[in-house]
């Protein structure tokens, strides 16, 4: 059984998502037998090209909840709007009370975030990029506060297309 679930591996295609893993909490649920030990996870998937997901799984033992975790983020993924390795303007996440401000910057700045966001904005394939968490601190709030405003960036061909309008007339 385990010779086959070693072929099943090697032929798994690599698609060229990575994932990183965020966060993993101990829940304990006390039911009339006891209590009941979990875990949960969140994880962080992109292809560093301008998609990104974000999931959470739950499981009694840690590898199942990451599994699941990540089976959920690569179904949530989104396409961000880059321009260029930087965002096109600026976004304000919010998640319950995560709060997130995201700001382009200029080439060579790199990545200016905390642990949770740089999680997201390196995944997303963002390189130069400045952010300010507010409020939570929670893991689960900060990197769903980033995926919403991340999700909210519209280039300024978006932008024009949505009214009806050129390229030229919006940026002027």
């Amino acid at each position: 059984m385990a010779k086959r679930e070693r072929e099943d591996r090697a032929d798994k295609p690599d698609d060229g998502i990575k994932s990183k893993l965020v966060a993993v909490n101990r829940i304990t649920k006390v039911v009339k037998g006891g209590r009941t030990l979990r875990f949960s996870a969140l994880v962080v998937v992109g292809d560093g090209n301008g998609k990104v997901g974000v999931g959470m799984g739950k499981a009694a033992e840690v590898p199942d909840a990451i599994r699941k975790a990540e089976q959920v983020a690569r179904r949530t993924m989104i396409s961000v709007s880059l321009a260029g390795d930087t965002i096109p303007h600026r976004t304000y996440g919010k998640f319950s009370r995560g709060y997130v401000l995201l700001m382009p910057a200029k080439e060579g700045t790199g990545v200016i975030a905390g642990g949770s966001v740089r999680a997201v904005v390196e995944l997303a394939g963002i390189k130069n990029i400045t952010t300010k968490s507010y409020g939570s601190r929670n893991p689960i709030n900060v990197v769903k506060a980033v995926f919403e405003g991340l999700r909210g960036l519209r280039t300024p061909e978006k932008v024009a297309a949505m009214r009806g309008k050129t390229v030229d007339e919006i940026l002027n």
